[in-house]
């Protein structure tokens, strides 16, 4: 409960300040100050490792979600024979671990990570691997025939040459380096990436609720889960918020919904691939980015060059 309660004190913090929240900002940013200018020289002087195949990496500069995932699946889509390479955060496994080769999935979701088996079970033409070490990671797809690598969250690492995408949300208000703010790294950074696009102007989400019932429960376990607010459709009864990535607990569940005698659970793609196995009566919150069709050309662009080179 208190890990629970400090994850939902710092969300605010970083995305929802209050006038308070000013205050423990203002005591915070000598560590951010410092922090940041770490993470600038770090970028600034680290050497990069060059690959046989073009690599894309769509990150954020800030913590939590937004809209990674679904972004990767939108550009990974349009090609043939490319492989995502994530993290794999929240997965039970270590070390590197192939979730899925050209659609065929070869493990569960609690070794994977739900985000990775999302990618995995959307992306028919596309492999999916987790790693710790990216650079292990890209020389198993290298090897394996990848004419084209994704790295989910992939701006932070430096040490590896690649066309950056990095994605904003619409609105910050808070522009501070962590732990006084959401940012991973000083804002001026993203003029080391190639793009950067922010919500709302470059990319746009498009939400469906599929099979919506009169009486839902929303069960989240994504950063900031108050993002979905503008999303929800009449009918939800009850929100339930958990830590981002964490695994749903059945029991509990099914007490909930009896309490209130709800119909349904509605869920995020994100969260639906970590309900497989149970027995559920789910409401999706289908996710789709519509992206501006100049930043798929300045894509294509970059791999036609790179073949070149």
């Amino acid at each position: 409960m208190f890990k629970k309660n400090l994850v939902s004190y710092f969300e605010r913090l970083f995305f929802r300040p209050n006038l308070l929240d000013w205050v423990i900002i203002s005591i915070l940013s000598p560590l951010s100050l410092l922090y940041a200018t770490i993470m600038f020289f770090r970028r600034a002087f680290s050497s990069k490792k060059s690959y046989s195949v073009p690599i894309i990496s769509i990150g954020n500069l800030t913590v939590g979600g937004s809209g990674k995932t679904p972004f990767v699946i939108a550009l990974a889509s349009r090609y043939d024979d490319t492989y995502i390479i994530s993290r794999g955060y929240g997965r039970e496994s270590r070390g590197l671990v192939e979730v899925s080769d050209r659609g065929n999935i070869l493990v569960d979701v609690y070794q994977s990570g739900d985000e990775p088996m999302l990618m995995a079970k959307s992306l028919k033409k596309s492999s999916v691997i987790v790693s710790e070490d990216r650079e292990v990671a890209i020389a198993l797809a290298i090897s394996k025939g990848a004419k084209i690598i994704f790295l989910d969250d992939g701006f932070n690492r430096v040490n590896i040459k690649k066309f950056d995408i990095l994605l904003f949300p619409k609105s910050i208000k808070n522009f501070m380096p962590f732990p006084a703010g959401p940012f991973r790294e000083f804002l001026f950074s993203k003029y080391f990436a190639d793009l950067s696009l922010i919500e709302e102007v470059d990319f746009r989400r498009i939400v469906e609720i599929v099979n919506p019932t009169k009486s839902m429960i929303l069960v989240t376990a994504i950063s900031n889960p108050h993002r979905l607010d503008k999303f929800l459709p009449e009918g939800v009864i009850d929100k339930i918020y958990l830590e981002d990535h964490a695994y749903f607990d059945k029991i509990k569940l099914e007490k909930r919904m009896k309490e209130l005698n709800a119909s349904s659970l509605l869920l995020t793609q994100k969260d639906e691939v970590k309900m497989s196995k149970f027995n559920f009566s789910l409401s999706i919150m289908q996710l789709e980015l519509n992206v501006e069709s100049y930043i798929f050309k300045e894509i294509d662009e970059y791999i036609k060059n790179f073949k070149k080179s």
